[in-house]
């Protein structure tokens, strides 16, 4: 063989033919690959997802800067979100600070087809709305399961920021199990953190899969961060949106109390045997309130209830759940340093505080 035909066969072995080169995937193949599906997600959400215009009543400082009596009209516009469709019948899903204190709210949708939303339901403590639209032959977009969630997948979120409509933002699930304080003062669990852009009007859009199937609320970014963002979870919402098309809002239990979180001493941890070194200190009991019937004092220290530890004021707002509405159970206290377990009846109306 010759020193020329073993250049050749050694470049050959180098450099592949055309042919051969061919059958590997690309770049171009796999950018293509994600393309399709995201613009796949979008064909299927993208026709669900509305752009909402909101109008709220003037405040008392507006009608006087404006020399405005309330007979002259008292709304105006008061901003914009998003929102989607996620039953044929026109049920919308968006965020309940979009719609607080809306009189009137206009869903138009990417077909320009717009039509006046009822508000159904708010739960502010989730950050959550359920509005509705009577309008034919809805597309609706599928709720999917956030749960089975990994950081890295691919996310897409759909929404009307900045007044842009239908606006398609794509990313990848960043973190998972956040938690967020809404609005209320309450914490919202299990929240997604993800990458892909949100900006002011994106709030109430979905945030869906690859398959395009909705898991998660568009509802907050960080002022000046860059790329994190937050999403409450549609499995948050599928427990949520039963009660608000139902009664209107989410029923939540209450003892009546004021309360801080507190860290306690180690010594006062190892005496009393406990688990955790945080508590909720009672600062204020609400009176006739079930706290105040079963025996709870100010200056009281929660360290559990119904069975279930108690390390900070966020702990307890989880534990009172609907299903604790009238139904006895027990909450314990330190007390001068002893421990003290009382029995309490929690209610839906029976507290200012906690």
């Amino acid at each position: 063989m010759t020193k020329l035909e073993l250049m050749s066969d050694t470049l050959h072995e180098i450099i592949p033919p055309v042919s051969a080169r061919d059958e590997a995937p690309s770049n171009a193949d796999m950018l293509d690959a994600y393309s399709t599906a995201v613009i796949g997600a979008v064909e299927r959400v993208g026709p669900a997802v509305a752009h909402l215009e909101v109008w709220a009543p003037l405040t008392a400082q507006q009608r006087r800067q404006r020399r405005r009596a309330p007979s002259d009209g008292d709304a105006e516009p008061a901003g914009s979100g998003s929102a989607f469709v996620f039953t044929p019948d026109g049920f919308l899903l968006t965020n309940s600070h979009v719609v607080e204190r809306a009189t009137r709210v206009r869903a138009t949708f990417a077909d320009g087809a717009s039509y006046l939303a009822e508000i159904v339901g708010c739960d502010p403590d989730t950050d959550l709305a359920v509005l509705r639209v009577n309008a034919p032959s809805l597309v609706a977009a599928k709720l999917g399961d956030s749960t089975t969630l990994r950081p890295g997948q691919v996310v897409i979120a759909i929404g009307n920021p900045l007044g842009y409509s239908s606006t398609v933002t794509s990313g990848v699930v960043s973190a998972l199990g956040r938690t967020m304080r809404a609005q209320s003062g309450r914490v919202i669990d299990a929240v997604i953190q993800t990458d892909a852009a949100l900006n002011p009007g994106n709030s109430g859009g979905p945030l869906v899969d690859s398959r395009g199937e909705v898991v998660g609320i568009n509802t907050a970014i960080i002022s000046g961060a860059q790329g994190i963002c937050f999403a409450v979870p549609v499995s948050t919402a599928k427990l949520v949106i039963p009660q608000l098309i139902r009664e209107g809002r989410v029923r939540r239990a209450s003892i009546g109390v004021g309360g801080q979180s507190i860290q306690l001493s180690r010594r006062r941890v190892q005496l009393n045997h406990l688990v955790a070194a945080g508590a909720v200190l009672v600062t204020d009991v609400v009176p006739r309130s079930p706290a105040e019937y079963a025996g709870v004092r100010r200056r009281d220290i929660i360290i559990g209830f119904g069975g279930s530890v108690v390390a900070s004021i966020d702990d307890l707002q989880r534990l009172l759940t609907s299903e604790r509405i009238d139904r006895a159970t027990s909450i314990t206290v330190l007390r001068d340093g002893v421990q003290v377990q009382l029995a309490i009846i929690p209610s839906e109306d029976g507290a200012r505080g906690e």
